[in-house]
């Protein structure tokens, strides 16, 4: 929410008026174990971009306060022992996200905590999102938990605990300088260290790793491996491209943003749709950029 309150002040600051582009605006969610505090996350968070949307921003638009999500199941809960059981893991968030009104939705692979997903992988878990979709028909219904006094408690105690937190990044001078400030940063080790302690300790448990631990034995679960000549044929590819391309064009659209990414004031889209079109690479592009305006490095927090 404090990213987003950054975008738009951005947006707003340039002179677009917040109903002409808040419509379009998406986030982006991840979905953890915590079935019940996944949903209230989903439905506090709806309800508090409307009324930072709204009484921030002035948006009279309905579709402005509207809270656009995608979600993917969170990956950090996947574990290599007993790794059949991701597959119920994955299905429990899905169906919280689902709850919570996500409107597209990522299921992870019962093997991503070896590597990418193995066909076989890919497969479940786009079943699973397809049984929750229509043998369960939970998304017929719009907000299906809400009235829940412990759904309903526990998102207005989310709600409330957000706007706490946005209130003392506003105190600090707003998200960008919380950034620089390495106060994120701190707020988001400090979580991840909590977290590792209560596993740990067998406070927060996970079965199979530190519940219900079995003896190790031969994993017999398809793994992924890239074929070496996948990225033979992706540098060959390149290679004809660059061969292909009008170098001359390409080198003057590089030089052309050069010079527009040291004014702030210009808007660099035009010029890298061109580079596209012309050709150029990511990896130009990017690095063209970087020439200009370096490479931001995290303020150390420990």
């Amino acid at each position: 929410m404090a990213n987003a309150i950054a975008y738009v002040e951005e947006v707003t600051r340039a002179g677009v008026p917040v109903d002409a582009f808040a419509p379009r605006l998406a986030f982006y969610f991840v979905a953890q174990a915590d079935f019940f505090e996944e949903v209230a996350k989903f439905r506090a968070a709806r309800r508090v971009w409307a009324k930072i949307v709204k009484e921030r921003f002035g948006a009279q638009k309905p579709e402005s306060m509207r809270l656009r999500f995608h979600c993917q199941t969170a990956a950090i809960t996947l574990t290599k022992a007993q790794p059949l059981n991701n597959i119920v893991r994955t299905a429990l968030q899905a169906l919280s996200a689902v709850l919570g009104g996500a409107q597209s939705l990522h299921t992870n692979g019962l093997d991503e905590a070896y590597a990418i997903p193995s066909e076989l992988a890919m497969k479940v878990a786009l079943r699973t999102q397809q049984i929750i979709a229509e043998e369960t028909r939970v998304p017929n219904v719009i907000d299906p938990l809400g009235g829940s006094f412990y759904v309903e408690a526990l998102t207005n105690q989310i709600e409330a605990a957000v706007f706490e937190i946005l209130g003392k990044v506003d105190a600090m001078g707003g998200t960008v300088k919380a950034i620089e400030d390495g106060w994120f940063q701190r707020e988001i080790a400090e979580s991840a260290y909590d977290v590792a302690r209560r596993k740990a300790s067998g406070e927060h448990a996970v079965i199979g790793i530190n519940k219900h631990v079995e003896p190790a034995a031969p994993n017999d679960i398809e793994i992924h491996r890239v074929d070496p000549a996948v990225e033979a044929r992706q540098v060959g590819r390149t290679k004809d491209v660059r061969a292909r391309r009008d170098q001359a064009r390409v080198h003057a659209l590089l030089e052309r943003l050069a010079r527009e990414a040291r004014d702030p004031s210009v808007n660099l889209l035009p010029v890298t749709i061109e580079l596209v079109r012309a050709r150029a690479t990511l990896g130009e592009i990017v690095n063209r950029l970087r020439d200009v305006w370096g490479t931001y490095v995290e303020r150390p927090v420990f």
